[in-house]
């Protein structure tokens, strides 16, 4: 039931392998707790609340309990929708409320550092610095990054065709450094990396399309050689782009359908970030704020 259902989540839901890989975990770490109690299909009230003590017990993060909960939840109800069994065990348990942590960015002095460090005189300086200059630019996800195909770039209006979770399309844009960086990749460094006639924007030295873990590493190795006391990933740049966003005046509607987020609460966590910049304004606008 597990495998049919994960299935589903990949050919009908068409979520990413990531997401399926996690639910895949989350799955099999229930059946191994329930083996011994029940059948996975058949599971009584006891079995539930045992399960939610032994959550609270084994995990602090709330957040962590949420996710397990939502990802069984979902799972039982897809059985219920296959008719596979009557009714939801988990239907009516709550989800804890969930810690809330305030997204962190990169202060733009330390952006700047970052974007020295890549060697534009290079094939791969070139690429790393797009990199940087994308995700900060556009706020893409990294798994978003590593898919771009050239094809997708439209060069007249400096945006890009991204196919996002869920496989739903959404175009983001990029500023004018930005496409000052692309146009001396894709004119030089690209040139030398695409052995594979590949149609994918960024390659590694084989020719073959990056991979999000060699995003990652190229990031640290880029935090390292900036000398930075910092733990950046691309989802970091993903927060900057949004927080930078909302400082400097972009509304919250704009900034959620650039993110790609389906509701508009998941991008209102920025809006505590950008309280500094609220108070700015008050000082320099109310007549009762100015000395």
């Amino acid at each position: 039931m597990i495998e049919k259902y994960l299935n589903y989540l990949k050919h009908v839901k068409r979520y990413s392998d990531n997401t399926v890989r996690s639910y895949e975990q989350e799955l099999t770490q229930y059946q191994a707790f329930i083996q011994d109690k029940c059948d996975l299909l058949k599971i009584d009230h006891q079995v539930v609340k045992d399960y939610l003590v032994y959550l609270n017990q084994k995990y602090q993060n709330k957040n962590t309990i949420s996710k397990k909960l939502t990802t069984i939840r979902a799972f039982y109800q897809y059985l219920v929708r296959e008719e596979i069994i009557t009714s939801n065990p988990y239907a009516e348990i709550n989800n804890p409320k969930k810690d809330k942590k305030l997204p962190r960015f990169v202060k733009q002095d330390q952006l700047d550092k970052m974007f020295q460090v890549p060697d534009m005189k290079t094939p791969l300086g070139q690429r790393n610095r797009l990199i940087l200059e994308m995700l900060y630019a556009t706020g893409i996800r990294v798994h978003e990054l590593v898919t771009i195909k050239v094809k997708d770039i439209d060069f007249h209006n400096q945006t890009i065709k991204i196919l996002g979770k869920g496989s739903k399309e959404r175009i983001v844009v990029f500023g004018h450094i930005c496409n000052d960086v692309l146009n001396i990749y894709l004119k030089d460094g690209y040139q030398i990396l695409n052995k594979k006639n590949s149609d994918y924007l960024f390659l590694n030295h084989y020719g073959n399309p990056i991979t999000e873990r060699s995003i990652r590493n190229i990031l640290n190795d880029i935090i390292i050689k900036s000398s930075l006391d910092l733990h950046i990933s691309p989802h970091v740049l993903r927060h900057t782009f949004a927080t930078d966003m909302l400082n400097n005046g972009a509304d919250l509607i704009s900034v959620k359908d650039l993110l790609g987020h389906e509701s508009l609460n998941t991008t209102s966590i920025y809006t505590h970030v950008s309280n500094e910049q609220i108070k700015k304004i008050y000082e320099l606008a109310h007549p009762r704020a100015k000395e």
